[in-house]
């Protein structure tokens, strides 16, 4: 078994510019730097991992901290949510949480984070630097150098092993001097600032407090295939179905065992998956649920107008396979819908409540 790579220090890597920059900055005073890049069902984009490697000269690794990050979404972040189902601030604090439990693994003598004080207005606060800090135990660890002029010297800076005349002083919300530094690095294409986090986005925090109302421990499984494809509840009946083939790949990955996965038997057309989170599902609202998703199939409909012939949907659970047959139909007795942004007001009122 080979020996584990030796590292002076892990970085937090996004992908995003600032953690990009962050890790470049360390490593121009001869210093070896891992990227960790954090995945979970909110966010990550490891397939670009080969792409960071090539394009900016930075080694990075994967790390799945999915049950981690769900726990404490469902346990309740401690200092609370952002405008949507953001938990920005115990987001990083799980992550360097994280990392500070790698260090002995790689080696390394501290960690690295791309924030700049000013930046972002929830989790990027001198005074929630300072607490983000704190609550990951990562006070004399840390280094952020980009911003390094602006706070107090670290032990790393004091101790000669980072030289501070060469780390930055950043702050605000102006990217002037990330773009001027891409541009010094030969960067061809510079990434976004880190985002990708659907917990910050409407749609995406309704779709996670629905199913919060109706699973009260969801798994990440759960997390993941609510982010997949379209989203439909009728009650506490659950189905998910795709747009694209990429939608159905993802969707196809998520089922499981228990799960009820829709697919036209003789037509192309989406594949579903239903989720049951109250109860096997009544024949009525399998053959319901078939019409929903065969009307999604424009060559089901057409075929329906013209011959007015019924869709072949197949319907397999656990291995067992049954085919309906039913009518293409966007408006059915149950009356799927989307999840409504208002939900999640609502929800985080009866949790503070609570």
């Amino acid at each position: 078994m080979a020996e584990q790579k030796r590292y002076d220090a892990l970085a937090l890597l996004s992908g995003g510019l600032d953690s990009i920059l962050a890790m470049r900055t360390v490593m121009d005073q001869g210093l070896s730097v891992l990227g960790l890049h954090f995945v979970t069902p909110f966010f990550g984009k490891p397939h670009l991992i080969p792409f960071w490697r090539s394009h900016y000269g930075i080694e990075v690794v994967e790390v799945d901290i999915s049950q981690k990050y769900v726990d404490m979404i469902l346990d309740g972040p401690s200092q609370g949510f952002g405008k949507w189902l953001n938990p920005c601030i115990d987001c990083k604090i799980v992550m360097l949480g994280h990392a500070r439990g790698l260090m002995a693994e790689y080696g390394a003598k501290f960690l690295i984070s791309g924030e700049v004080i000013g930046q972002r207005p929830m989790s990027q606060r001198e005074d929630a630097l300072n607490l983000i800090t704190k609550r990951a135990e990562v006070r004399d660890l840390l280094l952020r150098p980009l911003c390094a002029g602006n706070l107090p010297p670290t032990p790393m800076e004091e101790s000669g092993l980072v030289d501070r005349a060469r780390l930055h002083d950043w702050h605000g919300r102006g990217r002037k001097p990330q773009y001027a530094l891409a541009e010094q690095y030969g960067f061809t294409e510079i990434p976004t600032p880190a985002g990708g986090c659907c917990l910050t986005e409407s749609q995406g925090a309704a779709r996670f407090v629905k199913l919060l109302t109706h699973r009260d421990r969801p798994t990440p499984n759960d997390f993941s295939l609510v982010r997949a494809g379209r989203q439909v509840w009728a009650g506490s009946h659950w189905l998910a179905f795709g747009r694209t083939s990429v939608d159905n790949d993802q969707l196809a990955a998520c089922a499981e065992p228990n799960d009820y996965v829709f697919k036209l038997a003789d037509l192309p057309g989406p594949l579903a998956v239903g989720r049951p989170v109250a109860g096997d599902w009544e024949p009525e609202t399998v053959r319901d649920a078939a019409a929903l998703v065969s009307s999604y199939s424009g060559k089901a409909r057409k075929l329906f107008e013209s011959t007015g012939e019924p869709t072949r949907v197949s319907v397999s659970r656990g291995g067992n396979v049954e085919i309906v047959s039913v009518v293409p139909a966007r408006e059915t007795a149950l009356a799927w819908s989307e999840p409504a942004p208002d939900l999640v007001r609502e929800w985080k009122k009866k949790e503070v409540k609570a």
